[in-house]
């Protein structure tokens, strides 16, 4: 979906951690759900873990240290022996830069030179909740951050290398306007916007590769070691089974160097069996609960803020059956796709996590019987019902299969 509203429609370049979340965003936003929503499905690293596979494949990244304490970052920071030092703080969540801690520290990313100041920041950092735009409201706890070398850019431009169902395969995008507003740059000034599609089985060629590097505005050496990154970036792209690398800014330096300065790999699920040390670095303190437990169950669930609990098979209906709620007046107290090949266990424990959630008021069950049978949803609601005490208004509707088993849900709701 990113390449195609990408490479199609350059003038609707998003972020993949928009992308992340858009497939429930995109329609919830017309229900005006106003809620926190994080990406789940996806693996998802901290900055620190997408430079360390770069730096693994040869790409230009700024020398940096990782420290769980304030005397770790100290050392970190005397270690580095940099002219400026940046310290980051490291949580799964955009606008750091500008997040407050409740510590009182205002700013999630902190630049000096000297090294001793590192230590005092760290420890208004370290364990103390940092709140952003993209955060809960409550913040996320800081557990580690990031100490590097704080390079100047002389120049941002952008470069992503991401799948493309159209080429069937990937395909670099770059742009000599980086830095945070590609998405103005490509919705004002789409020709700024260059792709290449690459062929899927000879690779990013050198010529292609010589081509972006001059689109993007390097010339002379810094071309040709622009056009080299680019080569590591796709390696890097392919060695780890991503989906999208995506790098802004992709910057030089005064002293000639070309730097990826920040960066966003996204994973390909399928892989998880072929890229296990990847996958074990996903780190999990930052998940909700409730959805970690979904997924043990292979259930699609993202919790809102409404108190109408939704119980659907399919992502698209069940964000139709969101706004259906919200046209009537209620709201969607979550997003759950039982999806297909359900079982009755897993109709149990999705009854669990719903009826768990102490701002449910109500649940409905839209079924359509065309990836599942009905008569396994009505046994598990019934199972559910039974053994959960259900105390709540169900409401079903079950398109398909049915026979009698949904007369035993209907007793079930009438002795509420």
């Amino acid at each position: 979906m990113l390449a195609e509203r990408c490479i199609e429609k350059p003038t609707a370049i998003i972020t993949q951690a928009t992308v992340s979340t858009c497939f429930v965003k995109r329609d919830l936003i017309v229900a005006n759900v106003s809620t926190w929503l994080s990406p789940r499905r996806w693996l998802n690293l901290q900055e620190y873990q997408s430079k360390k596979l770069m730096q693994d494949s040869g790409v230009a990244v700024q020398r940096f240290f990782v420290a769980d304490t304030a005397s770790e970052a100290l050392e970190a920071a005397k270690r580095l022996n940099a002219r400026e030092i940046v310290l980051k703080a490291q949580i799964l969540a955009g606008g750091r830069g500008k997040g407050v801690f409740d510590s009182g520290l205002k700013g999630g990313v902190h630049l000096t030179k000297d090294p001793a100041v590192v230590g005092d920041l760290a420890n208004k950092m370290l364990g103390f909740n940092l709140t952003t735009k993209q955060t809960p409201q409550e913040g996320v706890k800081v557990k580690t951050v990031m100490v590097a070398e704080a390079l100047d850019i002389s120049r941002e431009t952008y470069f992503a290398i991401l799948m493309d169902r159209s080429c069937n395969g990937p395909v670099m995008v770059g742009s000599p306007q980086g830095g945070m507003d590609i998405e103005e740059v490509a919705d004002k000034s789409p020709e700024l916007i260059f792709k290449e599609v690459i062929d899927i089985f000879q690779g990013v060629q050198d010529e292609q590769a010589l081509r972006m590097a001059a689109n993007l505005g390097f010339k002379g050496p810094l071309q040709t070691q622009a056009a080299d990154q680019i080569k590591r970036l796709y390696d890097l792209f392919l060695k780890v089974d991503a989906t999208q690398v995506e790098v802004n800014p992709f910057g030089e330096t005064p002293q000639g160097q070309v730097v990826c300065f920040d960066a966003k790999i996204n994973f390909d699920d399928n892989a998880e069996f072929r890229q296990k040390a990847v996958f074990a670095m996903d780190d999990m303190s930052e998940s909700d609960p409730t959805e970690m437990q979904a997924a043990k169950w292979d259930l699609k669930y993202i919790g809102l803020d409404g108190n109408i609990a939704c119980f659907v098979n399919g992502a698209g209906l069940a964000m139709a059956t969101c706004d259906i709620i919200d046209l009537h007046g209620g709201k969607p107290a979550n997003f759950l796709d039982l999806g297909g090949g359900v079982k009755e266990r897993q109709v149990y424990e999705a009854f669990k996590l719903l009826t768990a959630d102490p701002k449910v008021e109500a649940i409905l069950v839209n079924i359509f019987g065309g990836i599942v049978n009905c008569a396994i949803i009505a046994n598990g609601i019934t199972k559910a019902c039974r053994e959960l005490e259900l105390k709540v208004p169900l409401v079903v509707r079950l398109e398909g299969e049915k026979h009698q088993i949904i007369e035993n849900i209907v007793k079930c709701s009438m002795n509420l």
